[in-house]
């Protein structure tokens, strides 16, 4: 045995031989490789005898004396043996081997620590390109991600337009070059069929039978008298579980040009797009199954060494379970928008004398913005906004009940905007104590064009027109259920024929993650700077200013639209990345603007 100092002992005879292994495996796998099947013998020193002036040799172990020569012949061979300088110590090879699958594992911690800080689907499948690239060595690549039918699906949005529930992302591609690719038929491509080979599920093996059920009993001697058997053993229940998925492999194509097999659509594609080469990784686990695939494209002809197939073969192993949870996480998401989206208004009223058009935006968590319209006797108009505290399934169901009970007191005196919400901030303090909420009630009256409203810890609404855009002042007041004797003034206003009324909740400030201050002075100015051709649509307007507050990327996305539909914008981030937002980003968005003619 060759003894490393703190570090390790290995047989330098299997060290030798796994010298060809090193550069591509790790060091410890090519030793097990090659290790003696042999048990070493005790590596204890045998005992001297203590008599006096009786000194005898002490034998070698066997191991031992076996292993001083070759280290001998090793260091005395010109140029060493497999690769190895004349002169260098073959542990210090080793531990230079061992510090360079130390620096891998390094590596690996670092980008799988990267993708466990992504939370949504764009961020984890971006980050997964680009450390694929730098693990195979790869300028441009691409992902597909197509879940087996049973996961949990992606939102509609998402989906190709011929790829079904594929979402497709890539890494120094455009759109129209990603478009490019799926030209090429899914069949005769490595992702395709790894894509393919989770909708095959192998058929199920019966299980074996058991030795008690197939073996013969012993004949009976017949110097022997008959004894009486004992009762059989109780055979274990057969085990229906299903076996372990095989996962696909990975397949590289180190020179697709040179491959008489190639499909002539994809030889030219290759051409277009100007690579020669391609490695296929499936983003596949025990636990997740098959997900998808990445494939990273060359410049020249090449392929990854089997060290970095290993590496990206374990980072996408990760990979895929993170996606899965992902997937889960936003189907849960999505569910909890739809249920909020359902509990708000399908259609908006058609009342004479005004325009009414809403924009609906839910945080990734489920937060309580609602808003509300609703016809009223003698051909009032109801409008309501509100925020329920809190996130996630209760603030939801709150906000139902909520917004339910308004509707009631609306209806009995919605006349009076401070008896409606004195009722609403009584019902809350009762029914549920420990939860709050703002709220703004306004009472219309088109053809009288006045409107009477009153808030409760609200954000003030906004009057754009053609020759002002200020705040309407109200009065200060405590949220619902805040105080035990609440009270509001209502305020009165008169808009002008064109002028348009805009109701919203403090999400849209929030969003902006800047003082309340300076939101307020953001908002003002996008209200004002509404261009002149589109002040006649109020859905124009409120696209208008959200675009203005969260920027054009993130405020597209809303349906255009004005009149008697209630135009909702998709729940999420404006690029459909539920999940993808932060801080502020996390909160609601409601506008409800009404325009009067």
């Amino acid at each position: 045995m060759l003894d490393i100092p703190f570090l390790l002992r290995v047989d330098v005879d299997p060290w030798v031989a796994a010298q060809n292994d090193m550069n591509d495996m790790g060091v410890c796998d090519a030793i097990e490789r090659y290790a003696p099947s042999r048990k070493p013998p005790e590596m204890s020193t045998p005992h001297l005898p203590k008599v006096a002036g009786i000194n005898p040799p002490v034998p070698h172990p066997a191991h031992t004396a076996a292993a001083i020569p070759d280290l001998l012949s090793v260091s005395a061979a010109p140029g060493g043996p497999a690769g190895i300088p004349a002169g260098v110590p073959p542990g210090a090879v080793i531990q230079d081997r061992l510090a360079g699958w130390v620096s891998d594992l390094t590596t690996l911690h670092e980008l799988t620590e990267r993708l466990a800080g992504t939370d949504s689907l764009n961020a984890a499948l971006h980050e997964l390109l680009d450390a694929g690239a730098a693990l195979v060595g790869a300028r441009r690549g691409m992902v597909v991600l197509e879940p087996p039918p049973d996961a949990a699906p992606m939102r509609p949005d998402r989906f190709g337009p011929d790829r079904g529930s594929a979402l497709t992302r890539g890494l120094g591609f455009s759109h129209a070059e990603l478009g490019y690719i799926e030209t090429i038929p899914r069949s005769v491509t490595a992702y395709g069929r790894v894509l393919e080979s989770h909708e095959q599920p192998p058929a199920p093996v019966p299980p074996p039978l058991s030795t008690a059920q197939t073996s013969p009993p012993p004949p009976l001697s017949t110097a022997q008298a008959p004894v009486t058997p004992l009762p059989p053993a109780s055979a274990p229940p057969p085990s229906y579980a299903p076996e372990p998925a095989v996962l696909p492999e990975a397949v590289a194509h180190p020179d697709l040009l040179g491959d008489p097999s190639l499909d002539p659509r994809h030889r030219e594609v290759a051409l277009r797009l100007g690579y020669t080469a391609s490695y296929t990784q499936p983003l596949a686990s025990a636990a997740a199954g098959t997900l998808g695939a990445a494939v990273w494209m060359y410049d020249e002809p090449t392929a990854p060494g089997e060290r970095r197939r290993r590496l990206v073969g374990l980072y996408a192993r990760y990979a895929a379970e993170h996606l899965a949870r992902l997937l889960e996480l936003e189907h849960a998401r999505e569910t909890m928008a739809a249920v909020a989206e359902e509990l708000l208004p399908s259609r908006l009223p058609r009342v004479p004398g005004v325009r009414l058009a809403a924009r609906h935006r839910t945080g990734p968590r489920g937060g309580g913005d609602w808003y509300d319209a609703l016809p009223l006797p003698e051909g009032a108009l109801g409008l309501a906004v509100g925020s329920v505290s809190g996130s996630g399934p209760s603030a939801l169901a709150a906000m139902g009940r909520l917004r339910a009970s308004l509707r009631a007191y609306a209806v009995m005196e919605g006349e009076d905007p401070v008896a409606v919400l004195s009722d609403l901030e009584l019902l809350l303090r009762l029914t549920e104590p420990a939860r709050t909420a703002t709220a703004l009630f306004a009472y219309a009256e088109p053809a009288a064009r006045k409107v009477v409203l009153a808030g409760a810890g609200h954000t003030p609404p906004l009057v754009i027109g053609e020759r002002r855009t200020e705040y309407v002042e109200t009065s200060l007041s405590a949220p619902l259920g805040m105080l035990a004797c609440w009270e509001a003034p209502s305020v009165e206003l008169s808009p002008e024929p064109g002028e348009t009324v805009l109701l919203y909740t403090d999400g849209l400030l929030r969003r902006t993650g800047e003082p309340m201050d300076r939101a307020f002075a953001r908002l003002h100015t996008a209200a004002a700077g509404v261009p002149r051709a589109i002040r006649e649509d109020p859905g124009a307007v409120a696209d208008h200013v959200l675009n203005a507050m969260l920027g054009a990327d993130r405020g597209a996305g809303a349906d255009r639209g004005a009149g008697g539909a209630a135009s909702r914008g998709p729940s999420g981030g404006p690029s459909g990345d539920v999940g993808g937002l932060k801080g502020a980003d996390d909160e609601d968005i409601v506008l409800l603007a009404a325009r009067f003619d």
